[in-house]
């Protein structure tokens, strides 16, 4: 029998119902976009719509979205892994499946985030990218002339360059996590403060108090200590928005061309807090797209397309076949194991990944030693 990874249970963050939002969108959060307004539902149940799914399994959350050959966001999924991110890819295909039921026939897919090659042939996917090249297509297509691209994630941050509509540089987040998500979780948590208030409540603010931001482990620290002193909540709380910009942008965006137009995208994009925090510092307006916690897998999403149409060039190893199963996945017992590699010194720990005991990927050999035999299939 082979160990599942986790409970099959996982809690889910929050789900974008078809037209729905998780905020009121106003000045900030830019409409006009070729991505279109997602559909009510299936227009036809009887007839199996064509769609192209993308794929984001990050650090902390994993994410999927599926367009319509219009480009129509029928679809998306996000939730948190909880440390288990084959159970959470398994729950949000799950949660797809369910919504979309058998109207729809996948063309393609894509994935992307720092677990692509784990599930990439776990799923089917056509195509694998990285997370810059995926936030790159998505805040292009949804904010024509976009030059600047700030994303904030879970575990990483990180900053990409546009020019004429090619990413030609880009900046993540090395040791510090001060300026990420999860750093922001933790604050909430020991502040006993919803996360998702923690931007409002930083608005109303009169007074930020100054929070030391370079380090997680200090900024902790200043916290308490103001606290301690009888700062307002709603002070330390917008004192930690600013720190978190003060971080990123002196760490991950140092030297970097900031020219507007400036895109904020990635989970942390829904503290309000952030976002005015980022205006200030950086003197322009910053744009949120409307699904900005999904970007990465509605970037995948259009790669895919753009794979199945020719229209997109792609190299060895970003092709992982043709053939989308990850609707069956969710009733497949997955695994993995640690294989101890003694065929040369490197001594290589193999993580074998299977499904219904059929092995369907190996990663962690630097040989190819394993994951070649995969090719061969």
């Amino acid at each position: 029998m082979w160990p599942t990874l986790c409970s099959p249970t996982v809690p889910l963050t929050f789900t974008f119902a078809p037209g729905e939002l998780p905020y009121a969108p106003g000045k900030h959060h830019r409409q006009e976009c070729p991505i279109q307004n997602p559909k009510s539902k299936i227009e036809n149940p009887k007839i199996r719509q064509p769609v192209f799914v993308g794929i984001d399994l990050g650090s902390v959350t994993a994410k999927v979205a599926v367009l319509d050959s219009d480009n129509r966001l029928l679809h998306s999924e996000y939730i948190r892994t909880r440390g288990c991110p084959l159970e959470a890819v398994k729950e949000v295909l799950r949660r797809t499946r369910d919504a979309l039921g058998s109207a729809v026939e996948v063309v393609r897919a894509g994935v992307t985030g720092s677990g692509r090659h784990l599930i990439a042939r776990l799923v089917g996917a056509a195509v694998v990218k990285n997370e810059i090249t995926a936030h790159a297509v998505a805040a292009s297509a949804f904010v024509p002339g976009v030059q600047t691209i700030l994303e904030i994630g879970g575990q990483d941050s990180k900053i990409i360059l546009v020019r004429d509509g090619v990413a030609v540089d880009f900046a993540m987040n090395t040791v510090c996590a001060a300026g990420t998500g999860s750093f922001l979780d933790q604050q909430a948590a020991r502040l006993g403060v919803p996360v998702e208030q923690f931007g409002e409540l930083a608005l109303r603010s009169s007074r930020p108090a100054r929070i030391a931001g370079r380090c997680s482990v200090f900024a902790e620290t200043d916290m308490i200590q103001k606290q301690q002193s009888g700062h307002e909540p709603a002070d330390l709380v917008a004192g930690l928005c600013r720190a978190m910009v003060r971080n990123y942008l002196n760490n991950v965006a140092k030297g970097k061309e900031i020219l507007p137009v400036v895109v904020f995208q990635g989970g942390v994009a829904a503290n309000v807090g952030i976002r005015r925090a980022l205006e200030e510092e950086l003197g322009v307006e910053v744009t949120v797209p409307p699904h900005y916690g999904v970007m990465g897998a509605i970037g995948m999403a259009l790669i895919a397309r753009d794979v199945e149409r020719g229209g997109w060039a792609t190299l060895p190893g970003e092709i992982a076949g043709n053939g989308f199963r990850g609707f069956d996945l969710p009733d497949q017992d997955v695994g993995s194991r640690t294989i101890e590699c003694d065929g040369c010194p490197n001594a290589c720990d193999v993580i074998e990944v299977r499904a219904d005991s059929r092995p369907c990927a190996f990663l962690g050999d630097r040989c190819g030693k394993y994951s070649e035999t995969m090719n061969e299939k």
